[in-house]
C-alpha cells in the first residue's frame, strides 16, 4: 500500500476510534435525561438559534426530515417544543422551543459541555483549537469532492 494511503487509512481509524469514545461520554449523558442524541440535539438547536422551520432542522442536524418529524413529536409530548404554523407562508411549520424546554436545556446544558470537555481533555487547549481547525479544513474538502 503506498504511504500517503496508508496515513489517510491510519486518519480514518483514528478519527472513527475518537468519534465514538468521545460520542459515548455525550450519548450516556444524555440518556440520563430519557433523549436520544437527535432530541438532545434538536432542543439545543432551537434553543440556542431560536425557531426553525421543521422542513430545515434535519440539515443542520445531520438527520433525514422523516425522522425529525418524529423527534419533535417525542419532545413536544414531554412538552419540551411546540409547533407554530407559518403566518406568510402555510406550507412551513416551525418547531420552538417551550419555556419547559428553555429552564431543560438552562439546567442540563453547562453540565453536559462538562462531560464533553471532560472527554476531550487528552488534547491541550491549544491541540483542540489545532484540531479543530484540521478537522474543519478536512470535512470542508470532503465535502466539496463529494458528488
Amino acid at each position: 500500500m503506498p504511504y500517503d494511503q496508508e496515513d489517510a487509512l491510519n486518519l480514518h481509524i483514528a478519527l472513527t476510534r475518537a468519534s465514538q469514545w468521545v460520542s459515548a461520554h455525550t450519548d450516556r449523558d444524555i440518556r440520563q435525561y430519557g433523549l436520544t442524541r437527535t432530541e438532545f440535539g434538536v432542543l439545543e438547536l432551537l434553543y440556542h438559534k431560536g425557531p426553525q422551520p421543521i422542513q430545515q432542522i434535519g440539515g443542520k442536524v445531520l438527520m433525514s426530515s422523516g425522522n425529525i418529524t418524529y423527534v419533535v413529536d417525542k419532545l413536544e409530548k414531554r412538552n419540551f417544543v411546540r409547533r407554530r404554523a407559518c403566518a406568510e407562508d402555510r406550507r412551513l411549520t416551525f418547531a420552538e422551543v417551550t419555556e419547559e424546554g428553555s429552564k431543560f436545556i438552562e439546567e442540563v446544558f453547562p453540565k453536559h459541555v462538562e462531560v464533553i470537555a471532560e472527554a476531550t481533555n487528552g488534547l491541550s487547549a491549544e491541540e483542540k483549537k489545532i484540531a479543530s481547525q484540521l478537522l474543519k479544513k478536512l470535512g470542508k474538502h470532503a465535502q466539496d469532492g463529494f458528488k
